[in-house]
């Protein structure tokens, strides 16, 4: 059978898309919301449970014939999550979430206590950042010793769906190497790390062993079958990050082409067939990350905690709809008459400023406007993606194609100042799904045995009214705009405690 199931557990909500690879379309998509506990001291959790439950309201808006057709089920998730298990499976804590900051001070005592950032690179290819993995570790432990000493696993958040459908705790290279303690170089656990974390245990003993090449990582039970009206015994694949996944979905399988995300969180990376450490020059050093892709190559990455969300926050003080965000967006010009945005909303990780704050420069009297205000919030999330497209370009890896994907992609205007901005050509597949497509198409490959670059070269089809070119006059104009963007960002840097990047 041809049809399988991709799972996506973002942030927002869980989305399912059934695809089916004979016709080579999507045969059905649905989402459910997810709730988010989020405060003012950096804390954003989710209860594992409720990633269940929303698994199960979306595959119940599928229709019961379809969903008994599925053959093979790809999961992927958030990163970065902190899922500690007990010896029954159950979950320990609500899970800390890849935009949770609260872990800053752990987070400046690991890496202290390697030996500093050049020490980090070293062990792990990362620096050790909040919203990694190994600070919430090393809180859990501090802050609940008794509930830390009856962890028997360490798993993500696409490990803990895997674990509820199969009953098997594993992982794979792409999403751990988002822990800050997997060394991407040698793709294993590292000790360094994970002894500066606890010196008294050995945590390898309640990590699961890593996957490098996609695989199946179990077959569906029945209880679970029944409860989501799924054949028992099908395989799950392996899985992944949904940037790993969101990677397959867009064809970045091979070295040469870009994905750009705009999602909650914006993104930028590249397939490399090789480990990207970026150790260049102490002060800016560990600006993309080095993970690992889920198709057993590496992914560097560059990632802003502020995307979607800053456009939403936008959007919300003037109360627009998305048909009027757009009409904004077109009124207001290049540059936004003066305005300028750095919309670190939620801290942000690239610069890393965990207790960074959004600011909005260049008002005056002629320009404070609904239009430049908002036109200056898509501006700056760009501008900041922007900076990792150089940073790709310093680690040499070139920008040919940017594939866009998420949210943001659906706006025309925003589509065309990521071209100007980047200076690329912007491609936009069919299906805007690309991480619950890609985990659908792992799936695929895992089961059928094809291999990930020929699946996504038969199945991924571009939209050619809705691809663009940079214009000329643009890039230019932006090129001056990305200038004062980077003196701004400094500002802020200064503003709100480190060092401009």
């Amino acid at each position: 059978m041809s049809i399988v199931l991709g799972v996506d557990a973002g942030t927002q909500s869980i989305k399912v898309v059934v695809y089916d690879a004979e016709s080579g379309s999507s045969l059905a998509s649905a989402s459910a919301p997810l709730e988010l506990h989020q405060t003012d001291s950096g804390v954003a959790e989710q209860h594992a449970v409720w990633w269940l439950q929303g698994l199960g309201i979306a595959l119940a808006q599928i229709a019961p014939q379809l969903r008994q057709q599925v053959s093979a089920i790809g999961v992927c998730g958030q990163q970065h999550g902190f899922v500690p298990l007990d010896a029954a499976g159950a979950p320990l804590i609500p899970v800390k979430l890849w935009c949770d900051t609260s872990t800053t001070a752990e987070c400046d005592w690991l890496t202290e206590q390697v030996g500093g950032p050049g020490a980090c690179l070293a062990a792990t290819g990362n620096l050790i950042l909040p919203g990694y993995t190994a600070s919430k570790v090393l809180w859990f432990r501090n802050t609940y010793p008794d509930l830390y000493a009856r962890m028997h696993s360490i798993l993500l958040p696409h490990d803990y769906l895997n674990f509820y459908l199969t009953g098997t705790c594993c992982m794979e290279a792409g999403d751990a190497s988002g822990t800050g303690f997997f060394d991407v170089r040698r793709r294993q656990w590292s000790e360094p790390i994970l002894r500066a974390i606890d010196p008294n245990r050995d945590l390898r003993e309640v990590l699961p062993e890593v996957a490098v090449e996609p695989g199946i990582a179990g077959r569906l039970r029945a209880p679970v079958a029944a409860e989501l009206g799924l054949p028992a015994g099908i395989p799950v694949s392996s899985g992944g990050g949904d940037n790993m996944m969101a990677a397959i979905g867009t064809g970045n399988v091979l070295p040469g082409r870009v994905t750009m995300s705009l999602g909650t969180s914006g993104t930028v990376f590249s397939y490399a067939d090789r480990p990207i450490v970026d150790d260049l020059g102490e002060e800016t050093q560990g600006q993309i990350a080095a993970f690992c892709s889920s198709t057993g190559g590496w992914l560097p990455l560059l990632c802003t905690m502020n995307c979607t969300n800053a456009t939403e926050l936008a959007r919300g003080l003037f109360a627009a709809d998305l048909n009027a965000f757009e009409q904004h967006l077109q009124a207001s010009p290049r540059g936004a008459r003066g305005v300028l945005a750095v919309p670190y909303f939620n801290g942000e990780r690239t610069p890393n400023l965990p207790q960074g704050k959004a600011c909005i420069l260049g008002l005056d009297s002629q320009n404070m406007q609904p239009d430049n205000i908002l036109r200056a919030a898509v501006e700056g999330v760009t501008l900041g993606l922007r900076t990792g497209l150089d940073r790709l370009a310093a680690l040499g890896i070139d920008t040919e194609e940017i594939v866009l994907t998420g949210g943001g992609a659906n706006s025309p205007i925003w589509r065309q100042m990521v071209a100007d901005v980047c200076n690329a050509p912007v491609t936009i597949l069919q299906d805007s799904e690309a991480a619950a497509l890609g985990a659908a198409l792992q799936a695929l490959a895992v089961s059928s045995g094809k291999e990930l670059v020929e699946i996504t070269r038969t199945h991924l089809r571009r939209q050619p009214s809705l691809c663009c070119a940079p214009e000329a006059a643009a890039v230019g104009e932006y090129a001056e705009l990305l200038g004062n963007y980077g003196r701004a960002v400094a500002q802020v840097c200064a503003l709100y405690g480190k060092a401009a990047l």
